[in-house]
């Protein structure tokens, strides 16, 4: 029987990854992070922040809720450890304001260090007041219910991608990856390279080298057809 969403479930231990890892996939930030793992992972793009300037990276704490209703969110709070992240997924599509500054109170408190959902949120000055960072699929002022059981720490879909409990999330300006637990340490040296790559390059395109030449380009765009020429008169001539 698959997990993947699996409803009425309280997985109490997880494996996360080691915590300096972590960390530093924070110092990548995410369009480096999914460019080192083939680009792969990606929430989608209705997944946006609600502050500007933040970058984080945890460990996923998932948890499933029924549309319209956060009881879980109150569940999960036991199950979180310093450095994670509260993933949030729904059954179904909804909008509606799950979260807002009282959760976000009790989460800080655990030193989780964002939430990220599917979902809709609320209280979003006072969250960014606050300081707590949040990833979601809306703002919105409806409120929800208590009524429904979800889980917490089973496998879920979130926004197109499969996370289970203990993947590293990370999230900046640019939106939300996933970097599946096993794959950490593969990833984290995939990244450095690509960092000290792009070093590379960034110094030698500020010295004022262009990336036709340090990319190579001008052979394949002549491939392609490119080419130049002085004026518009030129080409005029050279299409008569």
């Amino acid at each position: 029987m698959s997990l993947v969403n699996k409803k009425g479930v309280v997985v109490r231990h997880i494996d996360r990854a080691d915590r300096d890892m972590v960390a530093q996939f924070a110092q990548f930030g995410v369009a480096t992070a999914h460019e080192a793992q083939q680009r792969q992972g990606l929430l989608d793009v209705r997944i946006k922040p609600i502050q500007q300037g933040v970058t984080i990276a945890g460990s996923a704490v998932t948890v499933l809720v029924s549309p319209g209703d956060n009881w879980m969110f109150h569940v999960a709070v036991e199950q979180c450890q310093p450095g994670d992240v509260l993933l949030v997924a729904p059954t179904s599509d909804c909008h509606d304001g799950f979260f807002g500054d009282l959760l976000a109170t009790s989460l800080k408190d655990r030193g989780v260090v964002a939430l990220v959902g599917d979902i809709g949120i609320r209280d979003s000055q006072t969250l960014r007041d606050m300081q707590f960072p949040v990833w979601s699929r809306a703002v919105h002022a409806q409120g929800t219910v208590k009524a429904t059981i979800g889980s917490v720490n089973v496998p879920v879909i979130c926004a197109g991608q499969l996370v289970n409990p203990g993947d590293i999330i990370v999230a900046d300006d640019d939106g939300v990856v996933v970097i599946p637990r096993a794959d950490a340490a593969q990833v984290m040296h995939a990244a450095q390279q690509r960092v000290a790559n792009e070093e590379s390059k960034r110094v030698r395109l500020a010295s004022g080298e262009l990336g036709l030449d340090i990319y190579q380009m001008r052979e394949h765009l002549a491939e392609k057809g490119l080419r130049y020429v002085e004026s518009l008169d030129e080409l005029a001539k050279a299409s008569s």
